[in-house]
């Protein structure tokens, strides 16, 4: 016989897993600090100007961590100009540099500039490829070989206290992996902590990881199995998440929240990039949605609006599109737009203002479950606004 659960006993709060503190710059990743935002600027590394301006235009709207290709060492020392200037004209910006295709020279040299290193372990040493099986001997033998050119970099980040992003990437995977394991999120695991276990023999717990594919199932799948294996061997490293990708415009952003959403609502997952094809910028306003909608982070205003019926009593997409053209730059406010009463106080219990078609012609306007005034339609948003700065919650855009 199925036993039915209390709705009032169910926990709705997201309980995030348990991770150590990363510091990237002046950010924090993971022990229990908000999620944080991520992303990468695509100008030439080279074009010491335009890199500035990318990042600055990034950090600006609320990118927190902005990471930066290096494909060679000239572009690792020109890091170096890029750090430097940021810090005289507008202000230090945590950087990451992604090195990929046996990058040792180049991480070491630009480990001194940033504040984190991305490598991936399936490009990170050239192996090549076997017609026969991989034997213990020969992981033992190319695990020695990444162990030599891994330590350095390790070594160099632990000293200097930087941090390392050890970045799996299910198109990429070492020849090695995809013999033993296949092409699968079992694959990717293997290959974090076989980076992971060379780290720590270093004493260097200074890790993020991620394991991205362009497939949701296989992220999904590969984050899970990491949070799980990680907890079985004692390890609480921070996870950075993402669909690697993802495309464009709306299918982009759903394919995005599709991987990243599942796993931010089990706790797992400390920092977000969403990885679309498209201006870096508008990659922000996409994390932070998903943030908010899980009640991860609030830094808009949060809309409750119902979906318009036959009851609703004024057209409810212009005014919703109305309240929010006025009221979007606040940031901590719950507002809700509903069409009818019906709909009204019950489903905007816990909205601080509400905005409620109840009769022809007039708006009733509330705080929270109290209905405060109603007015004539066409008074309804100036009013809302007045409420608002009758409470000291407005602020001049």
């Amino acid at each position: 016989m199925q036993t039915l659960t209390n709705p009032a006993t169910l926990d709705t709060t997201i309980h995030r897993r348990k991770t150590r503190s990363v510091k990237v710059g002046n950010i924090i990743i993971g022990g229990g600090y908000p999620v944080v935002v991520q992303s990468m600027i695509n100008e030439d590394t080279l074009d010491i100007d335009g890199s500035v301006a990318a990042i600055r235009r990034l950090h600006e709207i609320g990118c927190e961590i902005v990471r930066v290709t290096v494909p060679s060492m000239a572009h690792a020392k020109a890091l170096a100009e890029i750090k430097q200037k940021l810090a005289l004209t507008y202000q230090s910006v945590p950087l990451v540099a992604d090195v990929h295709h046996n990058g040792m020279k180049i991480a070491l040299e630009v480990a001194k500039h940033v504040d984190k290193v991305r490598i991936n372990p399936g490009l990170y040493v050239f192996e090549k490829p076997k017609t026969s099986d991989y034997t213990q001997a020969d992981f033992d033998e190319i695990g020695e070989k990444i162990r030599e050119t891994l330590a350095p970099l390790v070594v160099s980040l632990r000293d200097r206290g930087k941090a390392m992003r050890i970045g799996v990437n299910h198109g990429s995977l070492a020849e090695r992996m995809l013999f033993t394991y296949g092409d699968t999120p079992e694959g990717m695991v293997e290959s974090a902590l076989e980076f992971i276990r060379i780290c720590e023999s270093l004493d260097f717990g200074n890790i993020v990881i991620s394991l991205k594919a362009s497939r949701v199932p296989v992220m999904v799948a590969a984050y899970r199995l990491m949070a799980q294996r990680m907890d079985a061997l004692g390890m609480d490293y921070p996870l950075h998440l993402g669909v690697t990708e993802a495309g464009d415009g709306e299918y982009g952003r759903i394919k995005s929240t599709a991987g990243i959403a599942p796993l931010l609502a089990d706790g797992i997952g400390d920092t977000i990039r969403v990885s679309i094809t498209e201006a870096p910028e508008k990659e922000i306003s996409v994390c932070y949605s998903i943030l908010q909608a899980l009640g991860l982070r609030k830094t808009m205003v949060e809309y409750v609006a119902c979906p318009s019926c036959g009851r609703t009593l004024f057209n409810l997409e212009e005014v919703l599109h109305e309240v929010r053209e006025a009221t979007k730059h606040l940031t901590g406010l719950d507002i809700a737009v509903m069409g009818c009463i019906v709909n009204g106080p019950g489903e905007m219990a816990d909205a601080d203002y509400g905005y409620v078609g109840k009769q022809p012609g007039y708006i009733s306007l509330y705080r929270g479950r109290e209905e405060i005034k109603k007015v004539p339609e066409a008074e309804g948003v100036k009013e809302l606004i007045n409420l608002i700065k009758a409470d000291d919650r407005w602020i001049d855009p």
